[in-house]
C-alpha cells in the first residue's frame, strides 16, 4: 500500500464539515419561514390588499389553514405518536437546530401549507400556478431538512387538501363572472348609438353615473328619472336598447320598460349593492360599456310580486329588518359576522309569525323569495348559479320546531343549513303567501312597501335581454 504525507484529493475525501449549498440554505429558510404560519399569513396579506377576489382568497386560505393545523396537531399527532427521524441521519449542512418535540406524523407544515394553497386556489384558480409550487416546496422542506418523513409529509398534505374541500362542501365557492342565462340576441351598439340609459335623478350617484357613461358611451341618449313620476312618461321615442345606472330597485324599474317593449336592458354598476349587475358578471361601468358594444347578451327571468317586477329578492315579516341590519354593518365586520349579528338582533327582538305559503301553514321567523335559486342555503343567501331556471326560491325558518333559532344560526355558519330540520324551503313559478297575524312589511330589491296580507309571486311567461359580461 502506497503511504504520503500529501493532503488527500478533497474531491476524493470530503471534508470533515459539509459545506451548504444554495438549495440548503433557501430551503432551511423556507421551512423556517412557514412556522406558525407566518408564511401564509404573509401571503394572505397581500392578497387581501390587492382585490376584492383576492381577499376573498386569502380569507378562504387562512380558515382552511387553521382548520387543518388543529385537525393535524391537536387531533392526529397525539393519536399517532410518531417518532421523529434520527437527526445524525441528516447531513450537519441541512440541519435546523434544535428538532421538533411533536409528533412526526402528521407533517403540520405540510398540512397548512396544501390547506392554504388549495382553499385560495378554489376562489382565485390563477393562484394555483403560484401556490401550489410553494406549498410543495414547504412540504419537501420539512424532508430535507430532516424531521419529518415523506410518509408524514405526504399525510399531512392530504389532511390539508381534504379540509380545504370539505370546507368548499359547507361554504359553496361564490362563482366569478355571470352566472348562467338563455342565450340572447341584443344588438351591438357602437358608442352607444341607440341606447338610452335612464338614471335616478333622486340618487346621489347619478352625476357621477351620467360623466362616466357619457365619456365611454358619446352616443348613448342619457335621461334622468323622478321616480315619484311614471317612467313611461319618461320616454318619448323608443331606442334600440334601454340602459339603467341605479340601486336594484331603479334597474327592477327600468327593467320592466324594457321587457313591455321587448328591448334588451344594459346595466351600470351604480347603485350602493348592484346585486342584479354582479350576477350578469358585471362589477364596473367597462364591463357594461364593453357588452353593449359587443352586443354581448343573455335573457333571464323577470319575477313580479302583485305584479310589480323585481329582479332579485322579496320577502315578507322581519327578513326585510334583518337584510337592512346586515348590510349596515357589512363594510366594518364582515359580511358573516355582520349577517350573524343581523340574525341575532332581529330573531332576539321579532315575533313569529304565521304564514300559508302555496296552501300549507307554517309558524316561521323568516321568509325570503329568490328569483332563481340561490345559495348558500339558509339565513344568508348570496348568489345565484342560474338566471333562467324559471322558478321561486322560497326559504323559510321554521318557529314550530325546539330551539329553532339558535339551532338555525349554528348551521348557517357550520353551512349545512340544507339538511336541518328547522328550515324549509319550496321552488315554484307561482307563490301565493298569505299572512294569518295580520298585513306585515314587504320587500323586493331592496325596497319596503306598504304592509300586506297576501302577495302572489310568478315567473314572466317571457324573459328579459339583458347585456352581460363577456367573460
Amino acid at each position: 500500500m502506497r503511504v504520503t504525507d500529501q493532503p488527500p484529493n478533497p474531491l476524493i475525501v470530503p471534508a470533515p464539515m459539509p459545506i451548504a449549498r444554495p438549495l440548503d440554505h433557501a430551503l432551511r429558510i423556507l421551512t423556517k419561514t412557514a412556522d406558525h404560519g407566518r408564511l401564509w399569513m404573509g401571503v394572505a396579506a397581500v392578497g387581501a390588499l390587492a382585490s376584492r377576489r383576492t381577499r376573498r382568497g386569502a380569507f378562504r386560505g387562512l380558515a382552511s389553514l387553521s382548520a387543518a393545523s388543529l385537525v393535524s396537531n391537536a387531533l392526529l399527532k397525539p393519536v399517532f405518536g410518531r417518532r421523529r427521524p434520527d437527526p445524525e441521519r441528516t447531513v450537519i449542512a441541512r440541519r435546523i437546530g434544535e428538532l421538533p418535540w411533536t409528533s412526526s406524523f402528521p407533517s403540520g407544515h405540510a398540512a397548512s401549507a396544501a390547506a392554504f394553497a388549495t382553499g385560495a386556489t378554489l376562489e382565485v384558480p390563477w393562484a394555483g400556478p403560484l401556490l401550489v409550487p410553494l406549498a410543495a416546496a414547504v412540504a419537501y422542506s420539512r424532508v430535507h431538512v430532516g424531521v419529518h418523513y415523506r410518509s408524514d409529509v405526504w399525510a399531512g398534505a392530504a389532511v390539508g387538501i381534504t379540509v380545504a374541500l370539505i370546507g368548499r362542501a359547507m361554504w359553496p365557492v361564490k362563482p366569478w363572472g355571470p352566472a348562467l342565462m338563455a342565450a340572447g340576441n341584443a344588438p351591438a351598439l357602437p358608442q352607444g348609438e341607440g341606447l338610452t340609459v335612464i338614471l335616478n335623478g333622486a340618487s346621489g350617484s347619478s352625476d357621477g353615473a351620467a360623466d362616466s357613461i357619457s365619456r365611454a358611451l358619446p352616443k348613448a341618449r342619457i335621461l334622468e328619472w323622478d321616480p315619484s313620476t311614471d317612467i313611461d312618461d319618461l320616454v318619448d321615442e323608443l331606442p334600440k336598447a334601454f340602459g339603467v345606472a341605479g340601486g336594484d330597485g331603479t334597474v327592477a324599474s327600468v327593467a320592466q320598460l324594457a321587457h313591455d317593449h321587448g328591448l334588451p336592458l344594459a346595466v351600470f354598476p351604480a347603485g350602493t349593492f348592484n346585486h342584479f349587475a354582479k350576477a350578469l358578471g358585471l362589477d364596473t361601468d367597462a364591463e357594461t360599456v364593453a357588452a353593449v358594444e359587443t352586443g354581448t347578451s343573455g335573457m333571464v327571468d323577470l319575477a313580479t310580486i302583485d305584479g310589480v317586477p323585481f329582479l332579485n329578492t322579496a320577502s315578507i315579516g322581519q327578513y326585510p329588518e334583518m337584510v337592512r341590519r346586515r348590510d349596515k354593518y357589512s363594510d366594518r365586520m364582515g359580511k358573516w359576522p355582520a349577517t350573524a349579528y343581523a340574525i341575532l338582533r332581529t330573531l332576539r327582538h321579532e315575533k313569529p309569525i304565521d304564514l300559508v305559503i302555496n296552501g300549507e301553514k307554517h309558524p316561521i321567523w323568516i321568509v325570503f323569495i329568490g328569483n332563481g335559486r340561490y345559495s348558500p342555503r339558509g339565513l344568508a343567501p348570496a348568489w345565484r348559479d342560474q338566471l333562467a331556471g324559471g322558478v321561486l326560491d322560497v326559504q323559510y325558518l321554521r318557529a314550530d320546531r325546539r330551539f329553532s333559532r339558535t339551532r338555525a344560526i349554528l348551521y348557517s355558519i357550520i353551512g349545512v343549513a340544507r339538511l336541518s330540520k328547522v328550515y324549509g324551503e319550496l321552488e315554484a313559478g307561482h307563490v301565493r303567501i298569505e299572512s294569518l297575524s295580520g298585513a306585515k312589511p314587504v320587500a323586493h330589491d331592496g325596497e319596503i312597501t306598504d304592509p300586506k296580507d297576501v302577495v302572489e309571486l310568478s315567473i314572466s311567461d317571457r324573459r328579459l335581454i339583458v347585456y352581460r359580461a363577456t367573460s
